[in-house]
């Protein structure tokens, strides 16, 4: 006589319930996930209902920290790049609402579950863009300014950088 049909009625009920309550809490953490990202959204101005649509509400925090509608779009569809993008578009959107950084950016991808609900439903402020194109610049203007200033100082021959002893 095989056995290999006796399972366990109490067994399979409890795992089928633990299955189910882990959907469950899932979903809830997707909502209040969506909630807060809307929250966010309408304190940056923006309709909250984009928090919703999933490439556009890319598209929509590029324009919050003030990049370019594409940084959006690579930032939903380009495979590989999209890792760095949303990096970046993440430590933007702290920036934006005036959040230490590296710290919360950090605490976002690792617990955004938790970070964009409390900066939504939170007294925080949207700042305004923060990135150079907002400000008045382009980053590659930028960038290429500050290496300017740092090899300036380097080639400095009044203020040599190691005296020698």
């Amino acid at each position: 006589m095989d056995n290999y049909g006796n399972y366990d009625a109490v067994g399979g009920g409890l795992l089928a319930g633990m299955g189910v309550g882990t959907v469950i809490f899932y979903l809830a953490i997707i909502v209040l996930y969506i909630a807060g990202l809307w929250k966010i959204f309408e304190k940056a101005g923006k309709p909250g209902w984009a928090a919703i649509i999933p490439i556009y509400n890319m598209i929509i925090i590029a324009e919050i920290v003030g990049k370019p509608i594409w940084w959006g779009i690579v930032a939903a569809l380009v495979p590989c790049v999209n890792i760095v993008f949303s990096i970046w578009l993440m430590n933007l959107l702290m920036k934006s609402f005036g959040k230490e950084v590296p710290l919360w950016t950090i605490l976002t991808l690792f617990f955004g579950f938790v970070t964009i609900p409390v900066i939504g439903f939170g007294s925080d402020k949207y700042i305004g863009p923060t990135a150079a194109e907002a400000m008045g610049g382009d980053s590659f203007s930028n960038l290429k300014r500050d290496l300017d200033n740092f090899k300036d100082s380097i080639d400095d021959k009044n203020n040599p950088q190691n005296p020698p002893v």
